[in-house]
């Protein structure tokens, strides 16, 4: 049952599974590696809630709630490309993990193009 308007969209459960993924790169790091695992986790956790913000908001929010929501996949590809540069992770999650963030992003990235259309129509 899709309640809210953030769950009709698929970027939105990309970002949920890769929230999974997230966890589980974070959880399997070597321990004292928290300055990794933590930023991780919490950039993770805000690609969905930016999406579902961004999906609530009115159209000039949309926008912007996408663009803090790529931001935040940009900065989960930087801490895997830290952890692969490392060795600190398994190389298919990490393949797994920067599979998802290209899909979020390029879905984001599409989504707030047709926004920016759409205004320009509008105006």
């Amino acid at each position: 049952m899709n309640v809210f308007e953030h769950d009709r969209l698929d970027v939105y459960r990309i970002a949920l599974e890769f929230v999974e993924v997230a966890e589980e790169v974070a959880d399997r790091l070597p321990q004292g590696r928290a300055y990794l695992a933590d930023p991780l986790r919490s950039a993770a956790s805000l690609v969905p809630l930016r999406i579902a913000e961004g999906a609530a908001a009115a159209s000039t929010g949309k926008a912007q709630s996408f663009r803090l929501a790529c931001r935040s996949a940009t900065e989960c590809a930087a801490t895997l490309d830290v952890c692969d540069a490392t060795n600190l992770a398994d190389s298919e999650l990490l393949f797994l993990a920067r599979n998802l963030l290209q899909r979020i992003v390029s879905n984001l990235t599409a989504m707030m193009v047709r926004l920016h259309e759409s205004e320009l129509r509008a105006a």
